[in-house]
């Protein structure tokens, strides 16, 4: 079974950590995605620009809105993701929790639908 592992984070987290504590951290994140390849957990995975750069849509009364920044406005954005292949949720949220960046943000995990569960909500 598919799952996202999306990574919240403050957007400024890493750019105040010293510089050895980031490359550390950077390391750590290459290491960690080393192993979930070599385990088979690995799809995908990619950090996103930042949340200023996002162009939000929504559709209203027919007319389609654009805003620019992200749709919510929290401390903590969307940095990132992996995607994995885990067994089930147990064995998804084992993988994501030896993300590195749980050390400074938090991961939301969620299984991604399958053909046959498209016509739920």
């Amino acid at each position: 079974m598919k799952y996202i592992c999306l990574v919240y984070q403050e957007e400024d987290c890493l750019s105040t950590l010293p510089p050895d504590e980031r490359a550390s951290w950077v390391s750590d994140v290459n290491s960690y995605v080393e192993s979930l390849q070599e385990s088979g957990h690995f799809i995908d995975a990619a950090p996103l620009q930042s949340p200023h750069s996002a162009t939000t849509l929504r559709l209203r009364q027919g007319q389609v809105l654009i805003s620019d920044g992200p749709y919510a406005e929290t401390r903590e954005q969307i940095g990132g993701y992996y995607l994995i292949e885990a067994t089930d949720l147990n064995d998804a949220i084992r993988v994501a929790s030896k993300m590195p960046q749980m050390r400074t943000g938090t991961i939301e995990v969620r299984p991604l639908r399958t053909p046959s569960s498209q016509s739920t909500a």
